[in-house]
């Protein structure tokens, strides 16, 4: 037994030794196999991330994005782009002022208080409406103006739109028919008033009156003529008040209000002398 047991102890220091090279060289196999399965990996991924990146970028290139938010500015090279910029100004300035430019510089200031006048000397208070004196009003400016109208847009508009004539000179045409217009309705007293104000001496002639001057000089003369018109349109109405009026004191109605009673007879009257016909006729002529 002894000889036995020191031959099994002698062997196993050479055994032991074997299966721990055998078991380094299996680790140290082992780790190159994962080392290299790892940067193949990396290798295959890397690879895809770059495919994906350069079909990003080919798909970019071909719709001509760059990124999510893009915009691009350009300078105009040829400098057209001010002139566009300046012409759309203007037409939305003259778009803004065009309620302004229909009542100040035509017809329809002298139309629409004369009728507001003689809605109040009938009494009838808010009959016809003031949407349809507005529009009786509108309508009667269009036929009086368009004659003017047809100039401005035969010398002016249409030669602008054609590239015939420059804005200035287009500007110059269009306003010489309106200016041409207001100069036959303005006194002399009222545009003496406003060249005092403006410090304007002396004009050879009446070319050299700015514009500025012309309008308000129009538009106080339109509120004169208007005011004449509506005083001598109440005189008839006035005298059916009266005339009721004392009937009902007479016979001791006072408390009986006269425009009740007088009203009838005023819509009568009216009805009788064909008022509108002869209201409405006697206004355009004054502008002839």
């Amino acid at each position: 037994m002894k000889k036995k047991v020191s031959k099994s102890v002698r062997k196993k220091p050479g055994v032991i030794i074997v299966m721990l090279m055998i078991c380094f060289l299996a680790f140290i196999g082992g780790n190159r196999a994962y080392a290299t399965t790892t940067d193949n990996n990396t290798t295959n991924t890397n690879t895809v991330n770059d495919n994906k990146n350069t079909t990003k970028n080919e798909d970019s290139n071909v719709n001509g994005n760059l990124g999510p938010l893009q915009f691009s500015l350009n300078t105009d090279k040829n400098k057209g782009g001010l002139s566009a910029s300046l012409q759309m100004l203007l037409v939305l300035t003259i778009i803004s002022l065009a309620p302004s430019i229909l009542i100040m510089v035509t017809s329809f200031t002298r139309i629409i208080i004369v009728l507001h006048f003689v809605r109040s000397a009938l009494g009838t208070q808010t009959t016809p409406p003031n949407q349809i004196l507005i529009g009786l009003a509108l309508f009667l400016t269009l036929f009086i103006m368009s004659p003017i109208f047809t100039k401005v847009n035969t010398e002016a508009i249409q030669p602008l739109s054609q590239g015939k004539i420059t804005q200035q000179e287009a500007y110059d045409k269009g306003v010489a028919p309106l200016r041409t217009f207001m100069l036959k309705q303005i006194h002399e007293k009222d545009l003496k008033l406003f060249m005092d104000i403006a410090q304007i001496k002396k004009v050879d002639n009446v070319d050299q009156i700015p514009i500025t001057v012309i309008i308000p000089s129009f538009i106080i003369g339109e509120l004169k003529k208007a005011f004449i018109i509506g005083f001598l349109i109440y005189i008839p109405f006035i005298v059916i008040d009266m005339v009721v009026a004392s009937t009902l004191m007479s016979m001791g109605m006072m408390m009986l209000p006269p425009t009740m009673i007088s009203m009838p007879f005023k819509i009568l009257l009216f009805i009788i002398a064909d008022g509108w016909n002869l209201i409405i006729g006697e206004l355009v002529k004054t502008f002839y």
